[in-house]
């Protein structure tokens, strides 16, 4: 898999920042597969802001808002 980032990559806590959640939220998406695609870098996880916006307009559209 090929992944091409034009932006530098978002740590949850900037994820968080975005999405106005709390950090805890996230790491329970993750654990049940939903929310925006993360990556693990080391110990780290990255998340690319074209995927996170890309998740949110799905949100939007199954939610009709």
């Amino acid at each position: 898999m090929t992944v091409a980032i034009t932006e530098p990559l978002w740590t949850i806590e900037e994820v968080s920042t975005f999405l106005r959640i709390p950090v805890h939220t996230l790491y329970q998406w993750r654990s049940r597969h939903t929310g925006p695609r993360a990556f693990k870098v080391g110990r780290h996880l990255r998340y690319d802001p074209s995927d996170v916006r890309s998740w949110l307009a799905e949100q939007v559209d199954e939610n009709g808002r």
